[in-house]
């Protein structure tokens, strides 16, 4: 075959003679065609005629393997990959793949097709749209709240445009530093609209106040109030800023999830700063008058002030009460601390943990391990009992089916593997029709397949982390002892892995009992017979194996020509009796040149840092999150296997393990060492800082409570919120205590000064405090495409701000009476000329303080 099937250069004619051409000679080189190939001469016989290869073999065009069974839809098809290269962008190399299918779909034979089972534009694109959807209608919520609370068109209209600026502003800044538009930078975008607000209702308000105590020119009235809050403003954007440094510097992939979100959201707030002390005053300025007091008492904005009056002054009135309440409780301030600590500590501790959520991507798969040793054959068997089951389930749009490959088994005769894709989200709404509910329903319908084991999985969250959604596990045996020991070693810890509530199911696809034959080959009779025992080895690999002799061309690619006996040729240990060896100028039987035995053993081998390795994979339980399995396998592990057996995480569990709750408690308390550092140089104190920083812990303990309360895992997406929140809520801290600092320095006394900026401020903190959670509540209940990861992040948001919020209104006022008084002990107050707002507030200050001592006089 070698010597016959070639390429040869033959020269040319003519070549340096005076001829007057010269001819290059060609030979017709590698045969191309079935019929090329079976009229290759083997051998002339000795009465003249010749063997040729179709006298004693069969040629056909075949496959290059035959232990693979592909099916699509029921019929016939071909299942491909295509990974993204590292630095690419996926949705950018999906709809390059897409194009390049409908070109070639033109081509393609009639009656065939491309379907695309699985591709992860179809997730993002469906997220997008989800959180896009929010954006909006966050949007439209918040200027809602501004209005109720403003309930004067032009004034809502101000903060309005500082988010449409703020955002575009971002969008600008994305597209300059490169990132692109994905769900992190979206979600950003989302708590970014509660928080860009924030600054302009700032200013809006302060402007607003001044006309409540007379002013009557827009200018002076904005002049002023820029005066009161531009240190307010730029100290709050310097603090919300720096709480995202750390994190940028985080590597792994959580780094990138909090990089990207951090940096986003960083960029939205400086630009709204920017808005704050340039935009919103011209604005304000152009846009806002003092109320004359003679507007219609049935138009739209004073029905809206009528009774937004009446709710405000409620509330306002109560929140005095409950300020001196606490003045004259201070102690109750600081046991709440207290316990707000030891709540939070036993929270972060104790709630479930994960990396990402699972969400429903439209995709799910099914892994098929049959008997040990079953032939393709019996494989295509349970194959098609399980095709029936899907063709059964109405939410399953596509399937494709590949027998002698399990994609979690890996590839084997025994093993086989189903790629699934559901109808589009839109088209199978309700709890029942979720990848969950099916998948439910599917594992039910599996149970009932005896003959082998048959279960569905998601894919993995991020691509790359792993084929499934199961934890993965690395079995090291470090002893290189027997696999026999190690193998039994495993099936114990699985055994008790599957004891364990939080493991729905371990398993492994490896095994030691594959029927196998062994090949002993008598090395002494080959040697008698002047043959060598790999000359023996080559022959049976050849006829049983198949062998690689050549190549041909065809469709313009090369392609191997390989030789084997016929399937019925190989079917048992008498085939050995006619497989035979040159021995010189005769041929000599295989058979007595080789023994077989039956004997069990393992498939394949694997290793794992150089180690002897088994793969097992564990699925969660329902209502137990991967950290708390991951805790289970860690008291497993522990009290089954022996010394010098170990294990490896694989897959996102591995991301999960090195990311642990120690790396985000150290940036946690980076963020708020950083928002101390930043204050104590505003403040030019030690102390002051200190009624912000001890804020926090109250938010933080009601984002974990509310994610305790949900059912919530403590995830990545519930972090990136938790450092938004501490941002967010010393932000809000920041407005009491500037505020009070201002009018300690005009001369009014410490109680009062916190009294007095607590009421000042208390109505731009609940529009802020609303603004955000009636942002984030469309995220909060949103459902379909990356629900759970919505949820994880707006419930934890909406938990933080409700009850951090609530407990800041009351605790920084004394917070700051208390580290105020320790800090004038050190170095007296600072002084400045009181204007006629600060005047005035004073004297109302000391006029309610009266009126609340006399009335607890008289209750005593």
């Amino acid at each position: 075959m070698k010597g016959k099937n070639i390429e040869a250069p033959t020269g040319s004619l003519s070549e340096s003679s005076d001829h007057v051409f010269q001819y290059t000679m060609k030979y017709k080189g590698r045969l191309k065609s079935v019929e090329e190939f079976e009229n290759m001469v083997i051998r002339s016989q000795k009465d003249g005629s010749v063997l040729r290869v179709k006298d004693i073999a069969e040629v056909e065009l075949g496959r290059e393997s035959y232990s693979f069974h592909g099916e699509a839809d029921g019929v016939p098809g071909v299942t491909f990959m295509v990974f993204q290269v590292a630095g690419a962008n996926a949705t950018a190399v999906n709809e390059e793949i897409t194009s390049l299918l409908d070109e070639m779909s033109e081509e393609l034979p009639e009656g065939t097709e491309f379907i695309q089972m699985m591709s992860v534009n179809d997730f993002l694109f469906a997220s997008i749209h989800n959180v896009i959807e929010t954006l909006v209608i966050a949007i439209i919520l918040v200027i809602l709240v501004v209005y109720f609370f403003l309930h004067d068109f032009k004034s809502t209209l101000i903060p309005s445009i500082s988010i449409i600026v703020s955002l575009i502003g971002t969008f600008a800044f994305l597209s300059v530093a490169g990132f692109s538009i994905n769900i992190l930078t979206l979600f950003a975008l989302v708590l970014a609209i509660g928080t860009v607000v924030d600054d302009a209702i700032i200013v809006v308000e302060a402007v607003q106040a001044k006309f409540d105590v007379g002013y009557s020119s827009p200018y002076l009235a904005t002049k002023d109030a820029m005066s009161d809050v531009t240190m307010a403003v730029v100290s709050c954007t310097f603090v919300f800023m720096a709480v995202f440094i750390p994190v940028t510097f985080m590597g792994g992939t959580s780094g990138v999830f909090y990089t990207q979100f951090g940096i986003t959201m960083a960029v939205a707030v400086g630009i709204s700063c920017l808005n704050a002390l340039t935009l919103c005053p011209a604005l304000c300025a152009m846009m806002m008058k003092p109320s004359s007091g003679k507007q219609n008492a049935r138009s739209l904005n004073s029905r809206i002030r009528a009774a937004y009056n009446a709710s405000f002054n409620a509330m306002m009135g109560k929140y005095k009460k409950g300020l001196m309440f606490f003045f004259h409780h201070r102690w109750m301030v600081w046991t709440s601390l207290g316990i707000a600590c030891a709540l939070l500590v036993w929270l972060m501790a104790t709630t479930k943990t994960g990396l990402v959520p699972q969400e429903d991507q439209g995709t799910m798969m099914v892994n098929i391990s049959t008997s040990p040793g079953n032939s393709l054959a019996e494989t295509n068997k349970v194959m098609d009992k399980v095709q029936d089951i899907l063709e059964d389930t109405p939410e399953i749009e596509h399937f494709s089916r590949i027998t002698g490959y399990g994609l979690l088994s890996g590839q084997g005769t025994s093993y086989g593997s189903v790629i699934i894709r559901l109808y589009h989200w839109d088209e199978r709404k309700g709890k029942e029709h979720t990848v969950e509910a099916v998948m439910k329903r599917l594992n039910e319908r599996f149970s009932a397949i005896k003959e082998a084991q048959v279960f569905c999985f998601q894919p993995a969250m991020i691509p790359g982390y792993g084929t499934g959604n199961a934890i993965e596990l690395y079995m090291e045996d470090k002893t290189g002892g027997e696999m026999e020991t190690f193998y039994n070693s495993v099936n114990e810890f699985i055994g008790a892995l599957n004891q364990r509530p939080e493991v729905a199911m371990a398993y492994s696809s490896y095994a030691m009992n594959f029927p196998q034959v062994a090949v002993d080959v008598d090395a002494a009779k080959c040697k008698r017979a002047g043959i060598s025992p790999n000359d023996v080895l080559d022959v049976v690999g050849a006829y049983c194996g198949g062998s690689y002799v050549s190549n041909f061309n065809k469709f313009g690619k090369v392609y191997r020509v390989m030789i084997q006996a016929d399937p019925a040729s190989r079917l048992d240990e008498h085939a050995l009796d006619n497989m035979f060896v040159r021995n010189g100028d005769e041929m000599a039987p295989v058979s007595q040149f080789v023994t077989l035995r039956s004997v069990l053993g393992a498939e394949i081998a694997k290793r794992f840092n150089l180690y002897n390795t088994i793969n097992v994979n564990v699925n969660v339980a329902e209502g137990y999150s991967t950290g708390e399995a991951q805790q289970a396998i860690r008291e497993v592990a522990a009290q089954t296997l022996p010394s010098g057996y170990g294990y490896e995480y694989g897959g996102m569990a591995r991301e999960e393990a090195s990311s642990g709750g120690a790396q985000t408690v150290f940036i946690y308390t980076l963020c708020v060492v950083l928002i101390y550092l930043i204050l104590a140089c505003l403040y030019e104190s030690f102390w002051v800082p200190l009624a912000v920083i001890l804020s926090v812990p109250f938010g933080l303990m009601g984002s974990f409570l509310f994610a305790r309360l949900a059912g919530l895992e403590n995830n990545i997406y519930l972090q990136t919120g938790a450092i938004m929140l501490i941002g967010l809520l010393a932000k809000t801290a920041i407005l009491i205590t500037e505020y009070a600092i201002e009018r300690r320095r005009a001369g009014m006394g410490i109680i009062s000064s916190a009294y007095s900026a607590a009421q000042a401020r208390f109505r731009p903190i609940i529009m802020t405090v609303l603004c955000m959670i009636f942002g984030m509540l469309p995220l909060m209940f949103s459902t379909g495409a990356g629900a759970n990861g919505n949820s994880s992040l707006a419930t934890g948001v909406v938990g933080g701000m409700l009850i951090g919020t609530l407990a800041l209104l009351f605790v920084v006022p004394v917070f700051f009476i208390v580290f105020e008084y320790l800090q004038e002990k050190l170095r007296g107050p600072m002084q400045k000329e009181p204007d006629a707002q600060l005047l005035y507030e004073k004297e109302q200050t000391l006029i309610e303080k009266s009126a609340f001592n006399t009335e607890n006089q008289q209750k005593s």
